[in-house]
């Protein structure tokens, strides 16, 4: 396991075969045609990203790098990318022509596409019907022509192929640089929250539950219930899992679980108000499998985040 953040310099662009330039009437064209579909960050509930349009080798102006923050080297490899919304994946493949090794294109409602490139991992694959916030394969490096640190390449395309401003929430991107947190939560909003003694919202998140120093490096959805969230403390190599409700009304039957390949697994379950966990073990450079469950809805991983 590793400490996962960084921003990304000189992300390659890869011409994949469609007109680069887009004039200001197409991008007006297309901003409405899109108005049809919300996208969410492609990174699931909560998470902080830093987006740049800086990179020489974009073109159009309007594509983003995404890292986790500033000057961590490869510290995001691994970690996870979710659809920024609903639909059908048109592609997911290593391509070997142009630069973006691992890629996936999801086409939307509307006709426009999403395009997540240099992929770690590819978690669906062409033909797949695909929800906001599932997660679809993990940040990465690959390329087939160019050295690059980890981070994730995104676009928002027209039918026709122009590269139009990403928006997140409704929002547009606030080129050419913005931090951002991810509100892809499965129903196209972050949690509200309350306080500790009432109802509503979740007051509650995977960093208080876990613990100083323990960043959250992967998340899933549990349907609308919740998420479960895998954390890691880089400074004593120590994994953490909770799942956490979305809201506090009542108790739910709830699980966390963490197994470190080859030893037994440490479970937390019971009726919950709030949050199942935390379940804490070290696992530095080992595979672990971590998941967890709200009601009928749950996660189960492989093993993962070997590094």
């Amino acid at each position: 396991m590793r400490k996962k953040i960084l921003i990304a310099s000189a992300c390659v662009t890869a011409a994949l075969p469609l007109l680069w330039t887009t004039p200001a009437s197409a991008v007006s064209t297309a901003s409405a045609a899109a108005a049809g579909v919300t996208y969410q960050l492609p990174f699931p509930c909560g998470e902080k990203w830093v987006g740049s349009s800086k990179s020489s080798a974009h073109t159009a102006g309007n594509e983003i790098d995404f890292n986790g923050s500033a000057g961590d080297g490869n510290g995001d490899l691994g970690r996870t990318v979710v659809a920024a919304a609903a639909g059908k994946v048109v592609m997911s493949e290593y391509r070997t022509t142009d630069g973006f090794g691992n890629v996936i294109k999801i086409q939307h409602s509307d006709g426009t596409v999403t395009l997540y490139a240099h992929l770690n991992a590819r978690s669906v694959a062409k033909g797949a019907s695909v929800k906001q916030g599932q997660k679809i394969g993990t940040v990465g490096k690959t390329s087939a022509k160019y050295s690059l640190i980890s981070h994730l390449h995104y676009e928002v395309r027209t039918s026709g192929g122009s590269i139009i401003p990403a928006t997140f929430n409704g929002v547009r991107f606030k080129y050419p640089n913005q931090t951002v947190t991810s509100k892809n939560c499965g129903g196209g909003s972050a949690p509200t929250t309350s306080n500790k003694t009432g109802g509503g919202g979740n007051p509650y998140t995977a960093p208080q539950v876990c613990g100083s120093g323990f960043k959250q490096i992967d998340s899933a959805s549990l349907g609308s219930q919740g998420r479960v969230a895998l954390l890691y403390n880089a400074s004593n190599g120590q994994n953490c899992v909770v799942a956490l409700r979305n809201s506090g009304s009542g108790k739910a039957s709830m699980t966390a679980y963490l197994e470190v390949k080859g030893k037994k697994r440490a479970i937390d379950k019971g009726s919950f108000q709030y949050y199942a966990g935390p379940v804490r073990a070290k696992a530095l450079r080992t595979c672990v499998k971590w998941g967890g469950s709200i009601g009928s809805a749950k996660y189960d991983s492989p093993f993962e985040h070997c590094a």
